[in-house]
């Protein structure tokens, strides 16, 4: 999106940007959707936003939809297996990556290294919610911004000197970083009552109709439910997003099982848009798991709709409500510390998605291990495949499609030499 929109269409300036990154950062859910209603917005007012935030999902929900079904009608046939077995070495090299991706950008100083560390901790070991973590982080750098700003002002943009070569002349974008802002910018108590009714009514109306269809105790109500509350209480993008409903959808509702979890990262990865269409594939094995008097492949299809319609419609009443009031901030440093801060947290949080399934696909246990060839120890072939992917990544810049290509050919190799 960066490459896109700043350097080569000249859309958005540098520093307004990585403002609107640093507040959908700050945002509970996807991280990556929200950017785009909110430069869809800044550029064509509310239609840009809508038309730019659904065309980022779409293809991504059609395709994954089919690759779905393909898993759950012929994913026990033993070469659909093996290369499933590849793809998890893939997401777990995705995962690492994404950890020394951000905490590259994040982590400039002693003290966001200690945000991050504390992060960490606070979810691994204390369970802390991720609310929680996040609103700390916010504070600490609100505070911080105002007692030691060097140490908390560390993501900045070239603003509207940026970017270039010494004496080259510099293009304005169609919304620069010295725009003072037009009509569609200014928050009104108005505009902001028609947001909240709007979205609050489209939010809650497919699982509304679900529990008079079908029953309030549906396995669609509580997939409604469920995926409600992520998109209300997870920060920090996908991969801040994963453990909380990993977690949640494994060990509480038991709609699927760790390896499938990591199965489905693998799908996603495999499709255009954001990582987070995932949640797609939970409510379809949830669905199909529990079917609730409809035939499975209806079930799941319904399933997999709510939970893409309820983690991604939030996205547009965030932004819509909140954009006005932060392009009006973006002069305002010690919000741009708490941002800061926040995304240091994130490192520590993704760090913990990465532990988890990290120790999940090395040691599986149960029915994982015994599909893998694994009994009673280590995967060494996820870890070898994971290691020379994440070698891949980092050293030969190899992109996530070709990767996860590879590894899951590695995968289908591994099982007929098995």
């Amino acid at each position: 999106m960066h490459t896109e929109l700043v350097e080569k269409r000249r859309w958005i300036g540098e520093g307004r940007f990585l403002h609107a990154l640093n507040f959908c950062m700050l945002l509970p859910g996807p991280e990556a959707q929200q950017l785009a209603i909110y430069c869809g917005w800044l550029l064509h007012r509310t239609w840009g936003g809508i038309v730019a935030g659904t065309m980022f999902v779409l293809p991504s929900a059609v395709i994954l939809w089919g690759l779905s079904y393909v898993y759950v009608a012929y994913g026990a046939v033993g070469w659909i297996a093996a290369g499933f077995h590849g793809l998890k070495a893939a997401v777990l090299a995705v995962v690492v990556s994404a950890v020394l991706r951000i905490g590259t950008k994040a982590l400039k100083n002693r003290v966001m290294w200690g945000i991050a560390a504390a992060a960490f901790g606070a979810i691994f070991f204390g369970r802390v919610p991720f609310p929680v973590i996040v609103a700390g982080a916010a504070v600490v750098g609100w505070v911080g911004g105002w007692k030691w700003e060097s140490a908390f002002n560390v993501v900045k943009g070239h603003g509207a000197r940026g970017g270039g070569k010494t004496g080259a002349v510099r293009v304005r974008a169609v919304i620069d970083d010295d725009d003072t802002g037009e009509g569609h910018v200014a928050p009104s108590w108005g505009r902001a009552g028609k947001v909240l009714g709007v979205c609050g009514a489209l939010w809650v109306a497919p699982v509304g109709a679900a529990g008079l269809w079908l029953g309030w105790d549906s396995v669609f109500v509580r997939e409604g439910i469920f995926f409600s509350k992520a998109a209300m209480v997870t920060f920090g993008g996908a991969y801040a997003v994963l453990p909380y409903v990993a977690q949640q959808a494994v060990e509480n509702y038991g709609w699927l099982t760790a390896p499938q979890m990591l199965d489905g990262l693998g799908l996603a990865e495999t499709t255009p848009g954001p990582l987070i269409m995932v949640l797609q594939f939970v409510g379809f094995l949830g669905a199909w798991n529990q079917p609730g008097g409809l035939t499975p492949l209806a079930a799941a299809t319904l399933g997999a709709a709510i939970t893409t319609w309820v983690t991604f419609v939030p996205c547009f009443l965030w932004i819509f409500l909140g954009a006005p009031h932060i392009e009006q901030l973006r002069k305002n440093v010690r919000l741009t510390c708490a941002l800061a801060a926040v995304t240091a947290a994130v490192v520590g949080v993704v760090l913990n998605l990465a532990v988890w399934f990290g120790w999940h696909v090395v040691r599986p246990t149960g029915e994982a291990a015994a599909a893998a060839g694994v009994i009673g120890g280590t995967d060494w072939f996820v870890v070898a495949v994971g290691l020379g992917a994440l070698a891949a990544m980092q050293r030969g810049k190899v992109g996530v499609i070709p990767l996860v290509l590879a590894s899951g050919g590695l995968g289908l190799v591994w099982g007929w030499v098995g």
